[in-house]
């Protein structure tokens, strides 16, 4: 989880960009929008702040705690997977109906989505492009948010991880079929909408559970094969999505799929600072999840959708534009100015090591493992799109809650089963 933390959330797709925005040579289509020069330096000490003091923090809880990172995770990596209740029917028919539960709700979103953007591409029959139909699955659908966001688009992957391992470990028909269905739903759920990075963030989590239960084991060779495959995939997905046809223009650094990745998440962050305490006062925790300011009758606004509503007013008129998610320090300052990118770093950096030293602590079973590697790909995700998630995330805690609630609920049924059965032979006796 750390790897891809300061490797791709901020070396890759924050600190490269943010040096050649410092240096005026990224000419690029956001930072031309930005009105005072200044702030490219404001963007860029701050993110170098994030770079220094981020791992600082890390380092600091880890020795408070005793926490030695390599040795833990190489015990990690050599622990057996324990299957709880592996061979109760009571089990398998519980997680079957969960199952068929999200992927019902795959259905429901299929049937409440009026265009769906993946069909409409192929069959051509609506003439809107990409980005008007990935908009319009998003801001028209037609049903019931919730539903789709947490039973279908959350629920669905890691679902399909746990029933992977235990049709891995035991070879069972009924989990290897069931695993088949949920690794089809979570796909399609990944791609439905013309999302190029869902897909593949689902194949690296469906790896990397793979390397935790002893099915793969990875080599520079086969790195380098994944990352051609990775990349070729991805040129495909632009030409055939984007319908870029200008390979001079494709393969520069400032555009196309290189531009996207070393831009596209950093930029934001500079036009941030352009933005808040300049054109728009500070928003003094308006961010803050609606569960918590609506008590106060205070509306909830994200900076991310007004900086793209000042920058890129043509597009939201339009309706191919919705928030421009960038560092989550951008977040912070938009509420808190400077202090809000001292203390959001402390903190963020604080609630990512205690999650990774949590979990590398917690038995290796197929719930706790896919958690695992479901916050190994989502944290660093995050980590680019806002703070406040960092503060509230309903998602990320109905999930934790709702399957530590059913392991609970399982040992709990078994036990008091058992409890039964002991008390009905004593009174035989």
């Amino acid at each position: 989880m750390n790897s891809i933390i300061f490797y791709y959330s901020f070396f890759v797709s924050s600190y490269i960009g943010a040096l050649l925005i410092v240096l005026k040579v990224d000419h690029n289509y956001m930072i031309n929008r930005m009105v005072f020069e200044e702030n490219r330096y404001a963007g860029f000490f701050s993110i170098s702040f994030v770079m220094l003091v981020f791992p600082l923090v890390m380092y600091l809880l880890s020795k408070l705690v005793g926490f030695d990172a390599k040795k833990e995770y190489s015990s990690y990596l050599e622990k057996e997977v324990v299957l709880p209740f592996a061979g109760k029917n009571e089990f398998f028919l519980l997680f079957f109906l969960i199952s068929f539960v999200s992927l019902a709700a795959i259905a429901y979103t299929v049937l409440k989505t009026a265009h769906i953007p993946i069909f409409e591409l192929i069959l051509n029959r609506t003439g809107m492009s990409p980005g008007e139909l990935r908009i319009d699955a998003q801001r028209n659908f037609g049903g019931n948010v919730l539903i789709r966001n947490i039973f279908a688009i959350a629920l669905t992957p890691i679902l399909s991880l746990i029933a992977y391992v235990y049709a891995a470990k035991t070879k069972d028909p009924k989990w290897q079929v069931l695993s088949a269905a949920l690794f089809m739903g979570a796909i399609f759920i990944s791609v439905y909408d013309l999302a190029k990075s869902p897909i593949f963030f689902y194949f690296i989590m469906f790896m990397l559970l793979r390397l935790y239960i002893g099915k793969m084991r990875f080599t520079w060779k086969k790195l380098a094969g994944w990352g051609f495959l990775g990349a070729g995939l991805l040129i495909l997905m632009y030409v055939f999505i984007q319908g870029a046809t200008n390979v001079q223009t494709y393969l520069s650094y400032n555009s196309g799929p290189i531009g996207r990745l070393i831009f596209a998440q950093i930029a934001p962050t500079f036009l941030h600072f352009d933005t808040f305490s300049e054109a728009i006062p500070f928003l003094h925790g308006r961010s803050l999840p609606s569960s918590l300011i609506g008590l106060f009758d205070i509306e909830q606004v994200r900076s991310a959708r007004l900086v793209m509503e000042r920058v890129f007013p043509e597009k939201v008129a339009e309706g191919t534009a919705g928030v421009l998610n960038t560092l989550f320090i951008a977040e912070a300052y938009a509420n808190f100015g400077y202090l809000g990118v001292v203390a959001g770093t402390v903190y963020v950096a604080a609630i990512v090591q205690a999650v990774y030293i949590s979990f590398l602590r917690l038995p290796k079973n197929p719930v706790f493992l896919s958690l695992f590697v479901y916050f190994t790909i989502n944290i660093p995700r995050t980590l680019v799109g806002g703070f406040v998630d960092f503060i509230f995330n309903p998602i990320w805690m109905m999930i934790t809650v709702f399957f530590i609630g059913l392991l609970v609920f399982i040992r709990l049924r078994i036990d008091f089963s058992a409890y039964l059965q002991q008390r009905k032979a004593g009174i035989r006796r």
